[in-house]
């Protein structure tokens, strides 16, 4: 089954008065079980393809469509993506200040769940999916009692979105250079929680990164390199080593 169809996307940046292209006609498929690793040079888009299919503001779709599981993603909302089953990773995750990690996991769960109809899960049950989901990226459970990434090392912050990505259980994850900032023990626990949390026949990964490091946990089916706004060549994994080998401009030529 194909989870996510994105056929000549185009989409630019800086509004209707000075428009910027920036994906000038990406076409990309990744069925269900994949996990798809996205590589490229500064500036190829990977960021605003990222950024536009998790429906953040300041991107315009001009041409193209995304089909998630057979909906229209791009006519949806972005909670309504998440309640769908998207997640996005960012590369920067944000501090949310007076908000613990707790209290903002268990409303945005309860959330979508409410949007699929389904019951909202108790103090108690979301506890113990919590402990269980923080036990695989090797974090305390007073690290999740803290305000969201407030004070968070970069390594820290990278294995709290996992934990929620965990908790929330998408069908989907989208995760832009999930590896920035990440020493070589977070590099691994890290990798080992996105194996634990969305290597699965039914849910699919997009892992946009810069680094083979990340791949050689991760282990990817499939690696496409962007360019220009477009996916210019795909392969298997050894598309990763000729690129961390060779570079983007010997691989591409």
């Amino acid at each position: 089954m194909m989870m996510l169809e994105i056929t000549n996307l185009h989409a630019t940046v800086g509004g209707p008065d000075n428009p910027t292209p920036i994906l000038k006609g990406l076409t990309l498929h990744v069925p269900a079980g994949e996990i798809h690793a996205i590589m490229g040079p500064n500036g190829a888009g990977k960021s605003t393809l990222a950024n536009v299919l998790g429906g953040k503001p300041g991107y315009d779709v001009t041409a193209g469509s995304v089909t998630f599981n057979g909906q229209d993603l791009l006519s949806l909302e972005p909670h309504e993506r998440a309640a769908a089953g998207l997640f996005l990773g960012f590369q920067y995750p944000v501090e949310i200040p007076g908000v613990s990690n707790v209290q903002f996991l268990r409303e945005a769960l309860n959330a979508q769940r409410k949007a699929r109809g389904e019951e909202p899960l108790s103090g108690g049950e979301f506890l113990k999916l919590a402990k269980d989901k923080a036990a695989l990226l090797q974090m305390d459970m007073d690290m999740l009692k803290r305000q969201v990434n407030v004070g968070f090392s970069g390594g820290e912050k990278k294995r709290a979105e996992m934990v929620q990505m965990g908790i929330l259980g998408p069908h989907f994850a989208v995760l832009d250079e999930t590896d920035s900032g990440l020493d070589i023990d977070a590099l691994r626990i890290v990798g080992a929680g996105i194996n634990s949390i969305m290597r699965s026949p039914d849910k699919a990964v997009l892992l946009i990164t810069h680094y083979q490091r990340l791949l050689d946990v991760v282990k990817p089916d499939k690696v496409s390199v962007l360019a220009d706004g477009r996916i210019v060549e795909t392969g298997g994994p050894e598309l990763a080593l000729r690129l961390e080998a060779e570079g983007y401009d010997a691989v591409m030529a």
